[in-house]
């Protein structure tokens, strides 16, 4: 039977070492991405079926994307504007303020993105000095996908200040305030905020991973129907050289 199946069939020996590694490679490459693309659906659920709670209730049961409605103050002085943020194609940064609750929580707002043409020409940051109320939603610092040397170094005199990074025990020391490890992204309907607060979970969707993956696994197979029609055409002609 296998003397009659190679004669119809005969892949090459290097054509099956290299089809089969990247069979592998592509087929990895879509499980990972599969995975990813259930991870982020999970966030995005989240994200979707998020309750309003209290403040320090969200912080103390890590609440991601609580709906938060408190009241307090800004500090209308003490800004750090993250650096390298795009919005429609142009640059700008994300200006976060700290927010002094009447509970006594102090924790930095996401107000929203401002241009910037270059990092000698801060924007002006227009803030309320009187009490407000704050709405928006809890969310973890943002983290860059890599980091490039150190978080810029913070002075406690100088404001506002532009950082690459954003370190919460730095601006915690810069501000002499102790701040947890959460942000609250101002919602879209607040006065107090500025352009970009259309805030999404993730920055890739679940569906992105998903197509992603999707491309991976018929990458993988394309690599087995190479092997296949390699084998075919290989039998062929050595059927024609014996005839």
């Amino acid at each position: 039977m296998s003397s009659k199946v190679s004669r119809f069939f005969k892949p090459s020996l290097l054509a099956t070492t290299i089809l089969f590694l990247l069979a592998v490679l592509f087929t990895n490459l879509g499980l990972w991405q599969a995975k990813r693309s259930a991870g982020k659906a999970a966030i995005e659920q989240q994200f979707v079926t998020a309750k309003p709670l209290l403040l320090e209730t969200a912080i103390a049961q890590e609440s991601r994307f609580a709906r938060i409605d408190t009241g307090g103050r800004y500090d209308n002085k003490r800004h750090i504007l993250l650096d390298n943020q795009i919005w429609h194609g142009r640059a700008g940064v994300h200006v976060f303020t700290p927010f002094y609750t009447h509970e006594g929580t102090v924790i930095l707002v996401n107000r929203g993105w401002l241009p910037m043409a270059d990092r000698t020409t801060l924007p002006k940051i227009p803030t309320p000095q009187q009490p407000t109320v704050l709405r928006g939603i809890l969310n973890i610092y943002p983290m860059p996908g890599r980091m490039l040397g150190p978080a810029d170094a913070l002075v406690s005199d100088q404001w506002p200040q532009l950082v690459t990074y954003l370190s919460p025990k730095d601006i915690s020391v810069a501000l002499n305030e102790p701040l947890p490890n959460w942000v609250i992204q101002l919602s879209a309907t607040e006065q107090d905020g500025f352009e970009g607060r259309d805030w999404q979970p993730v920055f890739l969707t679940s569906n992105k991973h998903k197509a992603y993956a999707v491309q991976w696994f018929g990458l993988a197979t394309i690599s087995i129907i190479l092997w296949i029609f390699n084998g075919i055409r290989r039998a062929r002609e050595s059927l024609l050289n014996e005839s």
